[in-house]
């Protein structure tokens, strides 16, 4: 009896511990919506700072614990930021932006969609700033844009091009014993070619060339018309370094003045109606969003679905962050069961991944064409996998930086046979039957290599007629624009791989069009659930062990890791982007 009356006890106990620890979460929640309400007051500028990683869809959670746990705070939408400019094109209270950064967490053509918008800002009336201490190229590309470009005194702008540069690891390989045993199809496919050589082939070397090129041809022109300098000029100064310092840069007219922070702020006040002793009514892009400005407010019934597929394709659920078959095929189905939705808007940011999942994703594409329109808005990437979502749309709209196409295939096996021997083990099999067989100890056969083959170049045909049917165009054209090549999205519509040049705005448009509806407002698709254990793992004092690695390593260390961990993990035939691409 004792045990029970203990037993008892305790389980009150528990209970009553865990009502008064969810009480005091209500107090705190209750207490933190309070405190964080934001508005909007007269003569205020709006502050674009990108600090934080702009996705092409970073869902907010309305949840309140989410906020308490930090769940929403490293990421930003670009749609969010794109309808907040909008937004404050309108709003009486925003006299003007200050763009102050040095560094921009978002993809080239992410850069680019944002600086468009802030052009049709401009023209609105209302002033646009710039601030930096130092600009990097990514940076100061966006805050060109502006009315007038500041920078402090001791400051500089890196303006020198575009550069890309890939590690090769034929010789490590033979110096360890541990080495990837490569199946490709596709000249271009270059994903693997630091496998297989030292030196990068000159195909690989003249389709790097060509889409750096294009894409460095529009940052050129767009800065052009900003600043009023020909193409001819800025590539000087990118050639001779002549924006290195804030001297150089102010007689190139690559920024305006140079000026202190304090002198810069007095300027804000003096544009946005105040005197220089007055206070600074200044708000950030995230508290403008929170505010509610970071929607399109519609009363329409009708809706258009914008899909975000974006990061590498695996096979499986998928989350914010991967694309996964289940997530995408979901809303898809959902999309088709709603009487509102009258068209759909893939918007697709991804290097391509697994070519499985990519096949499955296709065919849900596919019976949805059937019932509702289905345009493609392509973002920073879509390639190879990538490009094998968006093949089959009534339209592909692509960004002029967009890096796209890599329509081929390879298959990478690990295989550490001559360590093994250099080290001393040996690896015997038994099997029941003859069918070829692979062993990471012992080196590939070739009836192992033979077998893989032929699942390659199937996958590689499958990939060439989805493509076929869904762009109209015979197997052989195809096959001369594929072969793995990668492309910007002015090299892609010149080749037929997209039908237009715009962005996720247009795309919807077009979608609308396609619809034949005028008065809509847009319903984003995933739903991504956090269960309780991803939620946990954010605190401070369970961190994940991306952030304990982040904080160890360092950010540019870290991606090198990330790479290093994505080849391991590589499983099946993949429909894969040659390489990581960072543009700065």
């Amino acid at each position: 009896m004792k045990f029970l009356r203990n037993l008892l006890a305790s389980i009150i106990g528990t209970l009553i511990a865990l009502g008064i620890i969810f009480m005091l979460f209500a107090v705190v929640v209750s207490a933190f919506s309070e405190v964080d309400k934001v508005s909007v007051t007269n003569n205020t500028v709006l502050e674009i700072k990108l600090d934080k990683t702009v996705k092409d869809y970073a869902p907010k959670s309305e949840d309140p614990f989410d906020e308490i746990l930090g769940l929403n705070k490293d990421k930003i939408g670009l749609e969010a930021i794109i309808n907040a400019i909008e937004n404050a094109k309108t709003d009486d209270n925003i006299k003007g932006i200050s763009i102050f950064l040095e560094n921009v967490n978002a993809g080239i053509a992410q850069t680019q969609a944002i600086r468009n918008k802030l052009n049709e800002f401009r023209e609105t009336g209302k002033f646009i700033f710039a601030y930096a201490d130092s600009y990097n190229q990514k940076a100061y590309y966006l805050s060109s844009v502006a009315d007038s470009v500041f920078i402090n005194p001791v400051g500089a702008v890196d303006f020198k091009g575009l550069s890309s540069e890939v590690l090769f690891y034929s010789d490590f390989q033979e110096k360890t014993g541990v080495k990837m045993e490569v199946i490709r199809h596709g000249k271009y496919k270059s994903a693997v070619e630091p496998f297989l050589t030292n030196t990068m082939s000159e195909e690989n070397r003249n389709q790097i060339s060509s889409y750096l090129t294009s894409i460095w041809n529009e940052i050129v022109s767009d800065i052009s018309k900003n600043r009023n300098k020909t193409p001819e000029e800025l590539n000087n100064i990118a050639d001779n370094l002549l924006a290195r310092n804030s001297k150089l840069a102010i007689e190139n007219n690559i920024v305006d003045e140079t000026i202190y922070l304090d002198q810069y702020n007095d300027k804000l006040k003096l544009a946005s109606g105040k005197t220089t002793d007055d206070n600074l009514n200044i708000i950030s892009i995230d508290d403008y969003i929170s505010t509610g400005k970071g929607r399109i407010a519609s009363t329409a019934a009708d809706k258009i679905a914008v899909i975000y597929a974006q990061g590498e394709i695996i096979y499986g659920k998928g989350d914010e962050n991967f694309i996964g078959q289940e997530l995408i095929i979901r809303s898809l189905q959902k999309v088709r069961s709603s009487r509102d939705v009258k068209a759909v808007v893939l918007r697709v940011n991804s290097p391509g991944g697994s070519a499985l999942a990519s096949e499955l994703i296709w065919r849900e594409l596919e019976l949805t064409k059937k019932e509702l329109p289905i345009v493609v808005s392509m973002g920073n990437v879509a390639a190879s996998g990538g490009y094998y979502l968006s093949c089959n749309a009534d339209r592909i709209f692509a960004e002029p930086t967009t890096i796209t196409g890599s329509i081929g295939v390879f298959g990478t096996i690990p295989n550490i046979s001559k360590l093994a021997s250099n080290i001393g083990i040996n690896a015997e099999q038994v099997s029941t039957n003859k069918g070829a067989d692979y062993s990471i100890f012992e080196p590939m056969t070739d009836e192992f290599r033979i077998v893989t083959e032929e699942s390659v170049e199937e996958v590689y045909t499958t990939f060439l007629e989805r493509v076929s049917l869904g762009r109209n165009m015979d197997i052989q054209k195809v096959d001369s624009v594929a072969q793995g090549r990668v492309w910007s999205g002015v090299e892609a519509l010149n080749v037929g791989l997209v039908d237009e040049l715009g962005n996720l705005e247009d795309a919807v448009s077009y979608a609308a069009d396609l619809a034949e509806v005028t008065n809509y407002k847009v319903r984003n698709y995933p739903s991504y659930k956090v269960d309780l254990d991803e939620k946990f793992s954010n605190l401070p004092f369970v961190k994940s062990k991306e952030k304990i690695l982040i904080e160890e390593l360092g950010e540019e260390n870290y991606k090198i890791y990330q790479s290093i961990k994505r080849i391991s993990t590589i499983k099946g035939i993949q429909a894969r982007l040659p390489y990581i691409i960072e543009i700065n």
